[in-house]
């Protein structure tokens, strides 16, 4: 008899297990979206690093369109606007796995489309999660239900369906910074390599701005440090933070800005159902300093595909197990990062940019610290 799975949420880590699942013949999979419809207007970047696209290119990812994707091959590393050095990303990369940046729906929209409309089911809100024998009911908010195998939950950091099938108010905290997110074009006035990608680091912030199509078009994000607050002003959050040590990107941050509090998950948590698991950033949400969320969410999908189908047995232990030796391992490196790029002691930074130039052409560190998270 097939296994039926309900995965909750229809965000990257959500569509990449689909579409790994449909694969076997002796699963059904059905995903649940609280939205009316499926959002393909967020054209904010993303970067996949080659442990993700080697995953990606096994539901035909190689096919992709090549304008609507790029493979930067350096990141450039600047003290405010004075480049230190860089990295080359393509010691990572083969013929067919390579960095790779886009828009976030350009990844999302390619995920659908390898799914049938039968698949999805919209206008879900989960209401409640009852183990019936060793099978899940799950209870929507529109009366309807569905009596499922195994629930693979994966609805963002603000999960509310981890909160209901626990039992108890689970929320994530807000790490003390911003994000402040633009897509521009780019234009002679782009100070930065048009072909790579920009990290510019200020005291308590850092700016990255990389192409995400091959059409000109390039995502500029700002993470800062500031005060929780119900009224940000986001240009003078940017004036204050970034103008104000570097005037040449004030032309760039004239475009629509839009901000987001950071927050992130306290701890990883195991169900206390055996067949629940919690996926991307309803597993866990990093600090944004090593751009290995969207590829953290397709290699937990991916994990979780192989354990479910080759049916072995205490999957859910061994799932969280390796996830989360992997979290740590990832969230362990996001934050040496984030400190690193927000130096404000005037000391502090000189020493940062002077190891930076030589740990970037050292062979062993970039594979000890990079090559196994890429990998």
């Amino acid at each position: 008899m097939k296994k039926k799975i309900a995965i909750i949420g229809s965000g990257i880590g959500g569509l990449t297990a689909a579409n790994l699942l449909i694969k076997n013949s002796d699963i059904e999979i059905i995903v649940y979206e609280k939205e009316k419809m499926l959002s393909l207007d967020e054209g904010y970047g993303i970067q996949l690093a080659p442990n993700s696209i080697s995953i990606l290119n096994k539901i035909g990812f190689g096919n992709i369109n090549k304008n609507d994707i790029f493979n930067p091959l350096k990141l450039n590393f600047y003290s405010n606007n004075n480049k230190i050095c860089d990295l080359d990303l393509g010691k990572f990369n083969n013929e067919s796995i390579k960095y790779t940046t886009l828009q976030r729906s350009t990844l999302i929209e390619f995920l659908k489309d390898k799914l049938f409309a039968n698949n999805f089911r919209f206008g879900k809100e989960v209401r409640k999660v009852s183990k019936i024998k060793d099978k899940l009911l799950i209870n929507f908010s529109d009366h309807t239900n569905d009596l499922v195998d195994f629930i693979i939950v994966s609805d963002g950091v603000f999960s509310n369906t981890k909160s209901i099938i626990e039992k108890k108010d689970i929320k994530p905290r807000y790490n003390g910074s911003v994000a402040i997110r633009t897509v521009i074009k780019f234009s002679e006035e782009f100070d930065y390599e048009s072909k790579n990608i920009s990290l510019i680091m200020f005291p308590n912030a850092h700016v990255v701005i990389y192409p995400i199509n091959k059409k000109n078009d390039f995502n500029l994000v700002c993470i800062v440090r500031e005060k929780l607050s119900q009224n940000y002003d986001i240009h003078s959050i940017i004036k204050k933070k970034i103008l104000s040590k570097n005037k040449n990107l004030e032309n760039l941050l004239k475009a629509d800005l839009n901000l987001w509090p950071v927050y992130v998950t306290k701890k990883p948590i195991k169900s206390i159902h055996d067949n629940v698991f919690y996926l991307g950033d309803a597993f866990y949400t990093f600090v944004p300093a090593l751009a290995q969320g969207a590829s953290q969410s397709i290699e937990a999908a991916f994990e979780l595909f192989n354990l479910l189908n080759e049916n072995k047995k205490n999957v859910q232990n061994l799932y969280f197990k390796r996830r989360l030796k992997r979290t740590k391992q990832i969230n362990k490196r996001s934050k040496f990062n984030y400190f690193g790029f927000h130096i404000s002691n005037p000391l502090l930074e000189i020493l940062r940019n002077f190891f930076l130039k030589r740990l970037v052409i050292n062979k062993n560190f970039i594979q000890s610290y990079l090559g196994k998270i890429y990998k």
